[in-house]
């Protein structure tokens, strides 16, 4: 246990270090998001302050690949995509850049990650698996960072599943996300004086998406399970995606369509990042609860709980809708 707490210490105070500078050289550098018609923050804020996630992350990654025996193929293809994802957005958030370029950068991270699971685990159904999980979180966490403390706080819940559920460098890597994401959070809300830029949002997405990949074959519980934490956040960004591809509009342009940024309007930040707290402390021990479920069970729990949330979610868009005719 002091072994532990010594780990999640010493990332926490990294990341909090690291993103006090972030801020500093943003306001210094003029490096900031703007209020405007599609954005759901009222002043202009710093942007970046998810470097010092990405920084958590490379030490811990550095250090746990030179101490596993053997060597760990996915933990260097890990760190090489987690560069890439982050540096690609650490250059969106000074220079805005095409959305395409992002997307194909994010697509040779992903092709990193799968072909070491493939090596490692020699089943391209992992392999595959590993590419939907990157393309997937890391563009999920892009487009649900919009309001103070939502996107570090559910990453944050979703590591506490990882850490536990994980087993031997995975488990550890788990615990730094979970302390970079405490570290920042400070910053970050109840009231955000430093954002997560594109660098940050990325950077959480794929190192989830990593740690996803690894819980297919060193998970202790049904992998399933290991998508409770995120359901809120792959269902609202789904379902939002979804509607506004098939309605022919821009989807991947800033816009206010999410259910969390119609929520925010009405009950304001802090409210809707504690109310989606609340959801996933209520999954992550959903999924503690039956953690020692079979394979098929998971998957049956973990499909229900997303049509719950399904339900939920449509739910509350049209309680929001009334309201807001009703005004």
């Amino acid at each position: 246990m002091p072994k532990v707490m010594f780990w999640l210490l010493l990332h926490f105070l990294i990341a909090a270090a690291v993103t006090w500078l972030a801020r500093h050289y943003a306001l210094r550098s003029n490096l900031l998001d703007q209020p405007g018609e599609r954005r759901s923050h009222q002043v202009a804020t710093p942007r970046g302050g998810g470097v010092s996630i990405v920084v958590v992350l490379l030490v811990a990654g550095a250090c746990l690949w030179w101490r596993a025996p053997g060597g760990e193929l996915m933990l260097p293809a890990f760190l090489a995509g987690l560069l890439l994802t982050a540096g690609i957005g650490w250059w969106d958030d000074h220079r805005p850049l095409s959305p395409w370029l992002r997307l194909a950068v994010h697509g040779i991270a992903a092709m990193i990650l799968a072909a070491a699971t493939y090596r490692t685990t020699g089943s391209w159904v992992q392999g595959t698996a590993a590419l939907v999980f990157v393309m997937v979180l890391v563009n999920v966490w892009n487009f649900m960072d919009g309001i103070d403390g939502l996107a570090a706080s559910q990453a944050a819940f979703a590591a506490i599943a990882f850490t536990l559920a994980l087993t031997g460098p995975w488990s550890w890597l788990a615990a730094a996300l979970l302390a970079a994401c405490c570290g920042f959070l400070p910053f970050n809300f109840p009231k955000a004086r430093i954002f997560l830029g594109d660098v940050g949002s990325g950077a959480l997405g794929f190192a989830l998406a990593g740690l996803m990949a690894a819980g297919l074959s060193v998970s202790s519980i049904g992998w399933p399970l290991l998508l409770l934490p995120m359901s809120a956040f792959l269902v609202d960004a789904s379902f939002t995606l979804t509607s506004r591809i098939l309605r022919r509009q821009r989807w991947w342009t800033p816009h206010v369509e999410h259910l969390y940024q119609r929520l925010s309007r009405r009950y304001g930040h802090i409210n809707v990042t504690v109310i989606y707290g609340v959801f996933a402390f209520v999954t992550l021990a959903l999924m503690l609860v039956l953690s020692n479920v079979t394979l098929p069970t998971a998957m049956i729990v973990t499909s229900v709980a997303y049509l719950v949330t399904l339900t939920l979610r449509a739910g509350l868009r049209r309680m929001v809708r009334e309201q807001c005719q009703g005004d």
